[in-house]
């Protein structure tokens, strides 16, 4: 699987439904939300100026998305966990399977941000990125072309502590 087969295998509606331990709070969440993944056009202007952002040529990018998200969590019930973000694969052309990937949101902090990806021989993506205060590594697997998993580690951003670990089970959703 490349990233053009992943992105394309990622579109649509999913549910999902996250545990997650927060080991600085000695806190359990969990988190049901809904999750939209939605393919955009290299020509779309957010696109573009993610890449320029980040000095890349948007024409090396492959398949970007949207994704956006909405959901509760049992910690601040009251609270809607909700967001979007758009993301760009610019595929390393000297090594099959890697690249970067440009978030105009991050996952660990609500910044823009750069992450390593690569696929492994299995199908799982595996994502990098390192932030001002944090660093997250995220790994994506389908388990059939309707259920993947998630899993996602914040680490402290020197990378010798966790501070959050996560799973994910989602399941797209089909009319």
């Amino acid at each position: 699987m490349d990233i053009t087969e992943f992105v394309a295998a990622s579109i649509g509606r999913w549910r999902s439904q996250r545990s997650a331990h927060h080991l600085a709070f000695g806190h359990f969440e969990a988190i049901q939300s809904e999750i939209d993944i939605v393919p955009l056009s290299i020509e779309d202007a957010a696109v573009i100026d993610l890449c320029k952002t980040y000095n890349f040529d948007p024409k090396v990018a492959v398949s970007p998305f949207r994704m956006s998200w909405a959901g509760q969590s049992d910690w601040e019930e009251s609270e809607a966990v909700q967001g979007t973000c758009v993301l760009v694969p610019i595929p390393d052309p000297n090594q099959a399977n890697r690249g970067k990937l440009l978030r105009d949101q991050g996952y660990a902090e609500e910044i823009a941000a750069v992450g390593d990806y690569s696929l492994t021989e299995d199908g799982t993506f595996v994502l990098v990125t390192a932030y001002d205060r944090a660093a997250a590594e995220e790994k994506i697997w389908f388990v059939n072309p309707n259920v993947r998993c998630r899993v996602s580690l914040i680490k402290t951003s020197a990378g010798t502590g966790v501070v959050t670990a996560s799973f994910s089970s989602e399941i797209r959703q089909t009319s």
